[in-house]
């Protein structure tokens, strides 16, 4: 369970306003990729409908779930309460208009991206404005502590090409930098940004999860220096445009993925819970996804397919960063809203038990609808078979349909 302490709880509404936008935004993206089916088969993907879905799912769901996450998760984790809740609320509504905003203008009017992007960027800013100031009042910092705060650096960085990018729309500039400036954006933010995040949270939630005691977090400091070292050599390659190079980055991303998959294994072997809940199974199954996928890139970075590399990043995103999300979100909804509606209530009347919350065997369909849809749009991708593409993604966007119906759901309860 995550553990609650009334001197460091959240206003249960501020993560929920993220969770639930973050919900919504994963159905949007899924059906506008549904209708651009064949660019997307052709491998032609930097096209404003395709932007927009791509920002949606990344913006509106991953980051906005992981901005909600962390609201509940960092004074748990680091045992010190939020700054300003009142900012917290503030900050959403500016980055949830921000984000339908961005993506808007991205679908129809790339050229003005700039203005919403900059009311983006206010959002992000008072985000990380808001984690500055809760992490600098954790008495003891510790390797998680560096994992989140290097995730937050590289958010900042993130943006900041980002926004880079919505100038060069703007002002129409040089090609060879955009391309450079839009390597280092999904760079950045896919690997820096979102990986390192999961990695740190999971450094928290896999103990949790299995009761796992008297582990080692020694391997932790590795896994930082090497995935992190794979960032900066990669970085690196873009700058110099040197394929060999950018090999040796890709090769030091899969090491440090390749040792922190290794080390949650460990942790899991010291777990005293031995049957593990299947949400919480997809959410590991998703490690072993991200380091398919890692490999896939080394092998990728040696060859120089760009489409190839397309379609990896695009199953990384999902198979890796959004399933992670998806089966600690299966989990986090149904304890908070739990704990919110009926832990005061216990002896004094009948109230559910955690289980009832949420119907576990229909996440395990949802899941694996999940995978089997993620794995033909993969497929579909690789061997440009439009009919394929469209029953599998049609399967996903149904799985969004479900999955933001079973988190929602668990809110009525």
């Amino acid at each position: 369970m995550i553990p609650t302490n009334t001197a460091y709880e959240t206003n249960i509404r501020l993560p929920l306003l993220f969770i639930v936008f973050g919900v919504v935004a994963f159905v949007a993206a899924q059906a506008i990729l549904l209708a651009a089916g064949p660019a997307v088969v052709s491998g032609v993907f930097r096209l404003p409908n395709i932007w927009a879905a791509a920002h949606l799912a990344v913006l509106g769901f991953a980051l906005m779930i992981a901005m909600g996450a962390m609201y509940q998760l960092v004074p748990v984790a680091f045992l010190t309460p939020i700054w300003s809740e009142q900012l917290g609320f503030v900050q959403f509504f500016i980055t949830a208009a921000g984000i339908i905003a961005f993506s808007v203008s991205l679908a129809f009017y790339a050229h003005v991206a700039l203005f919403p992007g900059i009311l983006l960027v206010l959002g992000i800013v008072l985000f990380l404005f808001q984690m500055g100031m809760t992490l600098r009042k954790q008495a003891k910092k510790n390797i998680m502590t560096l994992f989140v705060g290097s995730a937050l650096a590289f958010l900042l960085l993130t943006i900041l090409f980002g926004l880079t990018l919505a100038l060069h729309f703007w002002s129409g500039s040089d090609a060879t930098d955009h391309l450079f400036i839009l390597k280092t954006h999904i760079l950045l933010g896919v690997c820096g940004w979102f990986s390192l995040l999961i990695m740190g949270f999971s450094y928290k939630m896999v103990p949790m999860f299995s009761l796992a005691h008297g582990f080692s977090m020694k391997l932790a400091r590795y896994v930082y220096a090497v995935y992190v070292t794979g960032l900066i050599v990669t970085f690196i390659s873009f700058f110099q445009n040197g394929r060999g190079l950018f090999a040796a980055g890709a090769g030091l991303l899969l090491a440090g993925f390749a040792l922190f998959a290794y080390h949650i294994w460990s942790i899991l072997q010291k777990r005293v819970k031995k049957k593990l809940d299947r949400p919480f199974q997809f959410a590991l199954l998703a490690i072993g996804i991200g380091l398919t996928l890692h490999a896939a890139a080394f092998l990728l970075s040696l060859s120089g397919s760009d489409h190839g590399m397309a379609t990896v990043i695009y199953a990384y995103v999902l198979g890796w960063i959004m399933f992670s999300i998806i089966g600690y979100l299966y989990k986090i909804v149904p304890f908070l809203w739990w704990t919110h509606r009926y832990s005061k209530k216990i002896g004094q009347e009948n109230v559910p038990t955690l289980k009832q919350m949420i119907n576990e065997k229909w996440t395990i369909v949802q899941c694996l609808l999940f995978t089997v849809s993620l794995a033909g749009v993969v497929i579909a991708l690789t061997v440009s078979s439009l009919p394929l593409f469209y029953a599998a993604q049609c399967a996903m966007t149904s799985f969004s349909l479900f999955f933001a119906g079973t988190i929602i759901s668990v809110l009525w309860k």
